[in-house]
């Protein structure tokens, strides 16, 4: 897998974006449990164990639609709401940081990288996971929610939304993703894509990825590129 331009000796890296469940957060079997809760008292099988492989990555319309599909029912205009509050609720007690995230985060503070976060959750949501995980000041006014844009991922809007934020051009944002939903989204964006995936789980063959399966890796390959990028 080729590294991707922004990572080159020819690229230029000016922003870091970080997914946030699965990334910064461990609350996707939360959501994801409450998800398969919902889809199954509508009348959609969901296999135990599979609530997360089902869920993963999606934001509350697109569970809905999918729901409401597999089901023929009408899930009716207040159930996303409804369900992003079973969310926030679930979040005060049911979400840990992501192994190693702390470090990792004041490791890419130390190369002078800005970071923002362009997540599917709420910034509701996100507010409290990231006070639950003390990782809030990380991230200070620097937060971006796909759901409050009525833009999910997979489209790019959030992300670009980020990179103009912080008045950078896609092409020098590098983003950390851990669903393919989040990864399409970074590339139709533009932006290259670090992987955050577990050691023999499948990759896709897009381009503008590399992958990495732990996030003590991510820091030191955003160093390598910065040293490559000043000679």
């Amino acid at each position: 897998m080729a590294m991707p331009f922004v990572l080159s000796p020819e690229g230029q890296l000016k922003l870091v974006i970080f997914d946030c469940d699965g990334v910064l957060v461990d609350s996707e079997a939360t959501c994801c449990g409450i998800s398969a809760e919902e889809a199954r008292a509508a009348g959609m099988t969901v296999p135990a164990g599979k609530e997360v492989e089902t869920f993963s990555g999606m934001a509350l319309p697109g569970i809905q639609k999918l729901i409401e599909e597999k089901t023929g029912k009408s899930l009716g205009a207040t159930w996303a709401a409804q369900t992003q509050a079973r969310f926030v609720e679930a979040m005060q007690n049911g979400v840990e940081p992501i192994d190693g995230v702390h470090d990792m985060l004041e490791n890419v503070v130390k190369l002078g990288l800005p970071v923002r976060v362009g997540s599917n959750s709420s910034c509701q949501e996100m507010a409290i996971k990231f006070k639950t995980t003390n990782l809030e000041h990380f991230f200070e006014n620097r937060i971006h929610s796909a759901r409050d844009m009525g833009f999910p991922k997979p489209r790019p809007d959030v992300y670009l939304h980020a990179a103009q934020e912080e008045g950078v051009k896609p092409e020098n944002c590098v983003v950390l993703e851990d669903s393919n939903t989040g990864a399409k989204a970074a590339v139709n964006a533009g932006m290259a894509c670090v992987l955050l995936r577990a050691q023999g789980e499948p990759v896709p063959d897009w381009p503008n990825l590399v992958v990495i399966h732990h996030l003590s890796e991510f820091a030191p390959l955003l160093q390598k590129a910065l040293k490559t990028q000043e000679q």
